[in-house]
C-alpha cells in the first residue's frame, strides 16, 4: 500500500473511532412509551420541563435490620452508569455483597403532573425473583413542588411487593420545577396607576431638563408649565364656584351687615326742648 492510501487508512479509521466514541459518550434521555410519533405535547413539555435536574445524581440509603442494607441510586431522564448501557435511571445496590438491582430503566418512562406535582415512572427494571409473579420491577417518583429549590429531599416512601401484580417502589423529591408559573399579581388598577405616575415622571424630569438646559430657565421657572401650575388653584376655584352655587350669582343676599353707610346723617333734631329750661 502506498503511503498517501495508507495515511487515508488511517484517517478512515480514527474518523469512525471518533464518531463510535462519541455515540457512546453521549448520554440517552427519557424514552416515553409507545412510539415516538404517539408522544403527547404534554408529555414532552414535561420531559423538557426536567431537564434542570438532568446533570444532578441522588442517593438513599436504607437500613432495615441486619438483612436490607441498600442504596438507591437515581437521575432523572439519565442513566446511573453510561459505561453499562442498560438504561437504568434508579439502580439498588446491596452493600453488603455490592449486587445491583435495576429498578426501572428511562426508556421505558411514563410522565404525568398535576398542578403542583409531577410523577415520573421507570417501568422495565430487573424481574421480581418470588415476588409479584416474577414480574418486571418499576419506580415511581413524585416530585412535589417547592420553590427557591432545584432539587432536595429524595428519600424512599415504601416498597409495594405483597401484590400479585402491579408491585413498585414509591420515591418522592421536593423541586421548583415541578412548580406552576407565578402569575402577576398586579392588578388593572395598579398598573393603570404605575403607568400614569411614570408618564407623571417623565413629564416633570423631562420638563425640568428642557426649561434649564434648552431655554436657560432659574428657579421656579425650571418647573415645566410654571405658568399654568401658578393658576391652576384660581381656576379650580372659579370652577368650583360655577358648579356648586345653587343661586344666581346676581341674586341679593339674605342677610345683609349693617354698615355705616346705612345709618344716614344724624338728625338734626336733638332732645334739647326736653332738658329744663
Amino acid at each position: 500500500m502506498s503511503p498517501p492510501c495508507h495515511t487515508s487508512a488511517l484517517l478512515l479509521v480514527f474518523v469512525a473511532l471518533a464518531v463510535v466514541g462519541a455515540e457512546q459518550s453521549e448520554e440517552r434521555s427519557c424514552d416515553v412509551i409507545g412510539d415516538e410519533s404517539s408522544e403527547s405535547q404534554m408529555e414532552r413539555a414535561l420531559l423538557k420541563k426536567l431537564e434542570p435536574l438532568s446533570h444532578m445524581r441522588f442517593n438513599v440509603t436504607v437500613e432495615k435490620g441486619k438483612t436490607e442494607n441498600y442504596i438507591y441510586h437515581f437521575r432523572v431522564c439519565r442513566e446511573v452508569s453510561s459505561t453499562l448501557h442498560d438504561f437504568g435511571g434508579l439502580v439498588q445496590t446491596n452493600r453488603q455483597n455490592g449486587k445491583t438491582t435495576v429498578i426501572g430503566r428511562i426508556n421505558e418512562t411514563q410522565v404525568f403532573n398535576g398542578s403542583d406535582w409531577i410523577m415520573l415512572i421507570y417501568k422495565g427494571g430487573d424481574s421480581y425473583g418470588s415476588h409479584c409473579s416474577g414480574e418486571k420491577r418499576r419506580a415511581v417518583i413524585m416530585i412535589s413542588c417547592k420553590r427557591g429549590v432545584t432539587a432536595s429531599s429524595f428519600s424512599i416512601i415504601s416498597e409495594e411487593r405483597e401484590k400479585e401484580q402491579e408491585c413498585f417502589y414509591l420515591f418522592e423529591m421536593d423541586s421548583s420545577v415541578a412548580c406552576p408559573a407565578e402569575n402577576s399579581h398586579l392588578s388593572v388598577g395598579s398598573i393603570l396607576l404605575i403607568t400614569f405616575v411614570s408618564l407623571i415622571a417623565v413629564y416633570i424630569i423631562g420638563g425640568f431638563l428642557y426649561q434649564r438646559l434648552i431655554v436657560g430657565a432659574k428657579g421656579m421657572e425650571q418647573i415645566p408649565h410654571f405658568a399654568f401650575w401658578q393658576d391652576l388653584g384660581n381656576l379650580v376655584a372659579d370652577g368650583c364656584d360655577f358648579v356648586c352655587r345653587s343661586k344666581p350669582r346676581n341674586a341679593p343676599a339674605t342677610y345683609r351687615g349693617v354698615g355705616d353707610d346705612q345709618l344716614g346723617e344724624e338728625s338734626e333734631e336733638r332732645d334739647d326742648h326736653l332738658l329744663p329750661m
